[in-house]
């Protein structure tokens, strides 16, 4: 003989071996509008009565700061001497080689922001020429700097098969990105350093 198989329990009845009923009692009416607000404030009923977290962790932060860096941060700044005083003349520049300007030029594009179309705009915003420019107009490096990192700019562009009249014309291009230009800046400075330039 088979064992009788078990029968549903009526649909607003509980269940005889549940431990609990399977609808709201009685006396606690279903919380349900149209707008939600009941389940809304069940669910807050629900999240208030579970325990407090025993410690929210909170991020580390370093007890002596952070400070950011400014673009020249490993620089002196250029300073008059007694004399460019006396004769009435801007500071020297600060000496510098080709990869040190290069990387200069890209720190500085990536504190004031990169542009393409234009040398610079009111944001203050600069592309690849008006980054140099700026580097050297406040005074470090100088001109022949300047040319030795240009050339080195295009030797990478050429080495690597993307030949253009100029890194301008490179800069302005619609596919390249800031990410593209500070990549060729490092090139271009890890090549003049190898070269000693």
């Amino acid at each position: 003989m088979r064992p009788a198989l078990p029968t549903r329990p009526a649909p607003n009845k509980a269940a005889p071996d549940e431990s609990g009923p399977a609808w709201p009692a009685p006396g606690r009416p279903l919380l349900l509008a149209a707008d939600g607000s009941g389940l809304v404030a069940e669910i807050e009923a629900y999240l208030a009565s579970l325990p407090l977290p025993a410690r929210t962790l909170a991020p580390y932060v370093c007890p002596y700061g952070r400070v950011l860096q400014p673009w020249n941060a490993e620089h002196p700044l250029p300073r008059r001497t007694l004399l460019d005083r006396l004769a009435h003349r801007a500071a020297r520049p600060v000496p510098l080689s080709a990869a040190e300007h290069l990387r200069l030029t890209s720190r500085y594009l990536t504190q004031h922001g990169w542009l393409q179309g234009a040398m610079w705009d009111a944001a203050g915003r600069v592309c690849l020429l008006g980054a140099q420019a700026a580097v050297l107009g406040h005074g470090y490096g100088t001109v022949s700097t300047v040319r030795t990192a240009r050339w080195q700019v295009m030797e990478v562009l050429h080495a690597t098969g993307r030949p253009v009249s100029s890194p301008d014309a490179y800069n302005d291009r619609p596919g390249t990105r800031q990410a593209d230009i500070h990549r060729l800046l490092e090139q271009a400075a890890l090549r003049a350093r190898r070269l000693g330039l």
